[in-house]
């Protein structure tokens, strides 16, 4: 199983992949006037609901992504996977900024519609099959990569510290889950309620952790910078016995790690983000593209840092790295980390499988049938294996970058023709 995963995997995140999201980031750099640029000013104004729409968003991910999913990243593709994660991080601000602006766009047109990038392939397009497709692919990323992956990595951590078999860790990550999802009527308004006030505090815990770490190891960060670098563009004939492959393997590691952690170019935030009023289509796109560069470019480079300067070498390479500079206490913390931000994607992605499951219902109210799903798949995760689930998230999440890439370029084109 794992290795014709693995096989589906290297075919849908080859070459052709690579070069898609390359292209597609540069047209919406330029088309949207360097938008990494311009956050500053564009981040200015007010809205409704604009706090929990974009911390919902950094919940679902700000996930083990930014932590173990990095770490797996460097040992997979060695540290120049961190630069091509940084390449999709820009890239991937560009995107976030047009898919959201679009969201919002044909949300403003369509009021009463179901709102997401199903909208936007629907009424775009013109294609309701292709947004059924999506949203039935949204909606199995939901289960795989927003509960299963994220319980799983929350059992892994706390298994780890506290000698808890790790079937009864994922069933603690599900009961924690349901605790927030049947707190509301809808999943969605519960999860952005409970955001708004866990996602700032841990996402300033994890980097006072990894400052802290750095400073007591006096680790040489510009060794650290040196060393990713030169290993994203140096070819090793080391590594299978073929000149480039170490290059290759960085590409497509890092490219895939830096999707997964950020998750631009897929759609997924325009979920969330069409529950709320950001002033603007334009504001909703640089709200967007702030999420992408806190995401990635912030925390996901912390936690490279931590692990390229202190050597730290084993399973669980994060845990080692602050166990070796802050001792037990340092094991605890990254355990903390790890369950908080598992916990905290499995509640914002369960925003966005509730949304897609009522799109494929045609509107009906789903009641509490997707909490129960998302739960059980939370419960279920300390069952399987890690890699078996994490190869399924990259394959759903190739499938939505395929389909959202495409469709978001042909209208932004379009859109400045008419």
């Amino acid at each position: 199983m794992t290795m014709a995963i693995e096989k589906l995997n290297a075919l849908l995140w080859g070459p052709f992949t690579v070069a898609l999201v390359v292209i597609c980031g540069i047209y919406h750099t330029v088309k949207s006037g360097f938008i990494q640029l311009r956050l500053p000013k564009m981040l200015k104004g007010s809205g409704k609901n604009r706090l929990g729409a974009v911390t919902s968003a950094l919940a679902a991910s700000l996930g083990t992504g930014n932590i173990t999913g990095c770490a797996a990243a460097i040992a997979a593709g060695g540290p120049g996977a961190v630069f091509w994660m940084w390449v999709s991080a820009f890239a991937g601000m560009a995107l976030a900024y047009s898919e959201n602006k679009l969201g919002a766009e044909y949300g403003e047109k369509y009021p009463s519609a179901a709102k997401g990038p199903m909208l936007y392939i629907e009424k775009g397009i013109g294609s309701k099959k292709l947004a059924c497709v999506y949203a039935a692919v949204c909606l199995c990323s939901a289960v795989f990569m927003g509960s299963m992956s994220q319980s799983g990595a929350f059992a892994d951590a706390l298994s780890a510290q506290t000698g808890l078999p790790r079937y009864l860790s994922s069933v603690t990550a599900a009961v924690l889950t349901g605790a927030v999802l049947f707190s509301s009527e809808r999943a969605t308004e519960g999860v952005m309620k409970l955001s708004a006030r866990l996602v700032p505090i841990m996402g300033i815990l994890y980097t006072a952790g990894c400052v802290l770490l750095l400073a007591v190891t006096k680790s040489d960060v510009c060794g650290a910078f040196r060393e990713i670098f030169s290993c994203a563009f140096t070819p090793s004939a080391a590594v299978g016995g073929a000149v480039g492959i170490t290059v290759r393997k960085a590409v497509s590691t890092g490219l895939r790690r830096g999707i997964f952690s950020n998750e631009a170019g897929i759609g997924s935030s325009v979920l969330v983000h069409s529950e709320a009023d950001f002033g603007s289509p334009e504001k909703a796109g640089a709200w967007a593209a702030l999420e992408v560069f806190l995401d990635t470019i912030v925390c996901c480079t912390l936690t490279a840092l931590a692990v390229i300067c202190t050597g730290a070498h084993g399973g669980d390479v994060v845990s080692a790295s602050f166990s070796d500079g802050l001792g037990r206490v340092g094991g605890i913390f990254v355990c903390v980390c790890v369950c908080l931000f598992a916990w905290a994607s499995v509640l914002g992605w369960s925003c966005y499988g509730e949304k897609c499951l009522c799109y494929l219902l045609k509107g009906k109210n789903v009641g509490k049938l997707f909490p129960v799903l998302i739960c059980m798949s939370a419960a279920a995760a300390g069952f399987f294996g890690s890699a078996e689930i994490f190869g399924a998230c990259d394959i759903f999440n190739g499938i939505l970058m395929l389909i959202n890439l495409p469709v978001i370029t042909i209208l932004t084109y379009n859109s400045k023709k008419r």
